[in-house]
């Protein structure tokens, strides 16, 4: 028996030839870009398999994929599949805890050192000749990590990997959790109380309806001036139109930002025309190392399909 699996994700050419090679395992694997919607559409009614990163997965997907068996969640987060409509459908639903965190985690340091640093604002600079003919006042906005305070909004996989480099970096470490960490590093703290003793908030949970939009007016008010936030979690969390503001007001001083709500972001969205925003396009898990480690995992899920036997990391 073979396994038609639509990889829903613009893989490139090195990803490709792994994946080809998986037809000797029975497991036939085609890519789509999450852009092409007719080539989704397409491909859906021969699929068993579904290896879902973001493009939401709704009921018309579902309804044009009757012979779909598993979404393979590539990644952690579901909150993009619509899993009672799975759950009526009988589609069994995975994710890949842990597959992603290391590099989600050095890219959330990237993104507090690039505000902080203001890299690529020098970059641009560089690149139009006026490197070392700058404007003076950006030097008041230059920072370092180290005798900073870092609140980490959620205690995961992710956080656990971070606080420990920023430790090492000199920083001083809060964080919020539903319950105390063992062998977390830092103080734990009530959301208000981190907010506003943090100068770097950054965020690490899940996008539910209790934490959509976490981050309000209200709550950027609390935040220190001068404060960072870096968002490397979900887009849904913050409330855009209020951080706009708070960026602009010069309440806040920068952010570092990777996911956003809707995704993907439009081109004349406010937070692209600010100068003190980073910004990243939902690729914080994005390496090499990630893309193997959930191959491998996605396609052991496969092979157990095949075989009959119990998925890894059923959430559905």
């Amino acid at each position: 028996m073979t396994l038609r699996v639509l990889y829903h994700y613009a893989a490139g050419p090195a990803l490709k030839r792994r994946l080809a090679a998986l037809a000797r395992e029975g497991i036939e694997v085609v890519t789509c870009s999450e852009l092409d919607e007719d080539r989704l559409f397409e491909l859906l009614p021969e699929t068993d398999v579904l290896w879902h990163c973001l493009r939401p997965v709704d009921t018309a997907l579902l309804d044009a994929a009757p012979r779909l068996r598993l979404i393979q969640k590539i990644g952690v987060g579901v909150n993009t599949i619509d899993l009672e409509a799975a759950r009526a459908k009988g589609i069994a639903v995975c994710n890949l805890p842990g597959s992603n965190s290391r590099a989600v985690a050095e890219h959330t340091l990237g993104l507090m050192l690039a505000v902080l640093r203001r890299i690529v604002t020098f970059d641009g600079l560089l690149r139009a000749g006026r490197g070392w003919d700058r404007p003076a006042e950006i030097e008041d906005d230059l920072g370092e990590i180290a005798g900073r305070t870092v609140g980490l909004i959620g205690y995961g996989a992710v956080p656990r990997l971070l606080a420990p480099i920023l430790s090492a970096m000199g920083a001083e470490l809060c964080y919020v959790s539903r319950q105390e960490q063992a062998g977390a590093i830092g103080q734990r703290l009530p959301l208000d109380a981190l907010l506003e003793r943090a100068d770097i908030v950054s965020l690490h949970l899940p996008l539910l309806p209790e934490t959509h939009h976490l981050l309000n007016a209200a709550r950027f008010q609390q935040m220190r001036r001068g404060a960072i936030l870096v968002n490397t979690a979900r887009g849904g969390l913050v409330d855009t139109a209020a951080l706009v503001d708070s960026l602009r007001r010069g309440h806040l001083a920068g952010a570092g930002i990777d996911v956003f709500d809707p995704e993907p972001v439009a081109a004349d969205a406010p937070l692209m025309a600010l100068p003190n925003v980073v910004l990243a396009p939902h690729v914080a898990w994005l390496t090499q190392e990630t893309l193997a480690r959930s191959v491998s995992a996605a396609v052991d899920n496969c092979q157990r399909l095949l075989a009959d036997r119990p998925l890894r990391n059923r959430i559905v």
